[in-house]
C-alpha cells in the first residue's frame, strides 16, 4: 500500500490511495474528498491535510497493516509466548500479500479458502496454523466491535495425517527395564 496523493480541485482536495492490485491484475484505487473549513489559513489546511492522507490511508489498509499491528500489540505479545508471536510475524508476511488488500469488514469465507487453498506447498500442520493465525485475529476484531462473523469458521482445512507411531509391547519394555536395571547395577 501507498501512501495518499492529493490532488487540489477547486475548493476541495481529493485525497486516492493504492490499495494494491485484484486478482485480474488491476490496481484497486479509493479515494475520498476532503473540503477544509473556510476559517482555516494556509498552514492549518496543509497540516489537516496531511492527518487526513494518514486518517484515509490507514482507513484503506483493512486486515494487513493497521488492525493486524494493533492485534499483536493489544493481544498477541502481552498474553501469547513470544515464540508463537515471532511465528506470527512470519505469517503475517504472506497473509499481507494474499488478502492485505481488503478491508477487514470485506473479508469473507471465500477468501480465506482461497487463501488456504493456494498454500498446498505446505504441511497441514502449518496450513492449520496460518488458519489459526487468521481466525484468531478475527476474534479479536469481533471483541472489538469491528466485524460481526469469523470467516475463518466456515472454511475447508486440509486433514491431519495421523502418523502410527512404534511403541514397545508390553514384552518388549520388560526386556528394556531389565537391561536398564543390569547397566545400573555396573555403576
Amino acid at each position: 500500500m501507498k501512501m495518499a496523493t492529493v490532488q487540489k480541485r477547486g475548493d476541495s482536495y481529493r485525497i486516492r490511495v493504492s490499495c494494491g492490485y485484484a486478482a485480474n491484475g488491476k490496481q484497486i484505487q479509493r479515494t475520498k474528498t476532503w473540503n477544509p473549513d473556510k476559517d482555516m489559513t494556509g498552514h492549518q489546511i496543509k497540516n489537516e491535510l496531511e492527518r487526513q492522507k494518514i486518517l484515509f490511508t490507514n482507513e484503506c489498509k483493512g486486515l494487513s497493516e493497521v488492525f493486524v499491528e494493533q492485534w499483536l500489540k493489544e493481544y498477541a505479545e502481552p498474553h501469547l509466548k513470544a515464540r508463537t508471536v515471532d511465528r506470527y510475524k512470519q505469517y503475517s508476511e504472506r497473509v499481507y500479500k494474499a488478502i492485505g488488500s481488503l478491508r477487514i469488514d470485506k473479508i469473507n469465507p471465500r477468501h480465506i479458502q482461497k487463501f488456504v487453498d493456494g498454500l498446498k506447498c505446505l504441511s497441514a500442520k502449518t496450513v492449520r496454523g496460518y488458519a489459526s493465525f487468521i481466525s484468531t485475529i478475527f476474534d479479536y476484531a469481533i471483541k472489538q466491535g469491528v466485524v460481526k462473523n469469523n470467516p475463518c469458521k466456515n472454511i475447508v482445512l486440509p486433514p491431519l495425517k495421523q502418523t502410527q507411531r512404534e511403541c514397545y509391547s508390553p514384552e518388549e519394555a520388560q526386556q528394556f527395564i531389565k537391561l536398564l536395571e543390569k547397566l545400573l547395577c555396573l555403576f
